[in-house]
């Protein structure tokens, strides 16, 4: 395993920021590790629910300064799937997946780790309409990581 700790300045935007770190040093298998800072905004997907046979997706635009409590997920070259928890101003706390605009407001320190033997790759699941995870060994030509079930 690798480890490479980043330090994002103000006005930053995050996940686009893992996206072009992980492109640039050609990680083929990044998560990450830990993150702590505090952002301006940030737009959250939240937990889909089905009401009557039909998925719902509720995305929110939070325009306030929030603590990053926790910022955890993976990226590839194609791709991230990011998920934060972020501590308001009163004390709550708000999280879901991270759609974009997520904005440092005076630092977000960030440890990213990439598994060398792996290669990570999003492929589209029909089932879930989302380009998912895909796990491959370097080692191997078989895929290791792409798990359904039935």
């Amino acid at each position: 395993m690798e480890v490479y700790p980043i330090r994002l300045q103000p006005g930053a935007e995050i996940k686009s920021s893992l996206l072009q770190f992980v492109k640039d040093r050609d990680l083929n298998a990044a998560f990450l590790i830990t993150c702590c800072g505090s952002i301006t905004q940030v737009i959250l997907r939240y937990a889909t629910s089905v009401e009557n046979g039909i998925v719902t997706h509720k995305e929110e635009r939070l325009v306030e300064p929030m603590e990053i409590l926790s910022l955890t997920g993976t990226v590839s070259q194609d791709g991230a799937h990011l998920h934060t928890c972020l501590g308001r101003h009163d004390g709550s706390v708000v999280g879901g997946h991270v759609i974009d605009s997520m904005v440092v407001q005076t630092t977000a320190e960030i440890v990213v780790g990439n598994a060398a033997s792996y290669k990570f790759t999003r492929v589209m699941d029909c089932a879930t309409g989302y380009g998912e995870l895909c796990v491959s060994s370097c080692h191997k030509t078989q895929t290791e990581g792409c798990f359904t079930t039935e």
